[in-house]
Parts: C-alpha cells; structure tokens; sequence
C-alpha cells in the first residue's frame, strides 16, 4: 500500500510540475488532493498507520536498548530519555512528524 500511495503522489506531482494546462488545472488537482485528505476513512488509515508505526518504533527501542545496553553514548541516551518524559508529560500532542499520539 505504501508503494503505491507513495507511486500515485509521485505521479500527481510529476504531472503538476510538468504541465501546461495551467493554473485552472492545479487548482482542481489540489481541491481533490484536500477532499481525500479530509475524508474519514484516509484519516483513519493515515492515523492507523502512525499508530502502528509508532508501537513498532517502541519495540525496536527496547530490543535495540537490550542488545545494546550501556554501550550508547550518554548524550544519546539523555535525548531519547528526554524526548520520552516530555511525551509522557503531556506537553507534546504531536510527534516531530506531525501526527498525533492517539
């Protein structure tokens, strides 16, 4: 599915940047592009995968931090430990990519 969304966006883009139809055509693609954005069952899927994503990333985090152990460098350690409290805190609705933690 990633390859083909990723496929369908490299093409939209390539087809905005290359054509000649003018401004009346980027118009309607862009109205397009925002309704199946804005649709429920996108966003759904969209936050679906970022949830996914994200409980992925915090079972590669305790696998890696098993094998690795105290081998990473304390400046490491430090961001990773501060950027997990600042998100358990609260004070962050949205990750560095901009989804949120739902």
């Amino acid at each position: 599915m990633r390859y083909r969304l990723t496929f369908v966006v490299g093409l939209a883009l390539g087809y905005v940047l290359g054509t000649r139809a003018g401004r009346e055509r980027y118009e309607q693609l862009r109205k397009t592009a925002r309704q199946v954005s804005q649709n429920p069952a996108v966003r759904n899927t969209a936050e679906s995968a970022a949830l996914q994503g994200r409980q992925f990333a915090g079972k590669a985090f305790h696998v890696v931090s098993e094998k690795v152990g105290d081998r990473v460098p304390d400046s490491v350690s430090e961001r990773v430990r501060s950027l997990r409290e600042r998100n358990a805190n609260g004070t962050r609705t949205e990750d560095d990519w901009g989804t949120s933690n739902t």
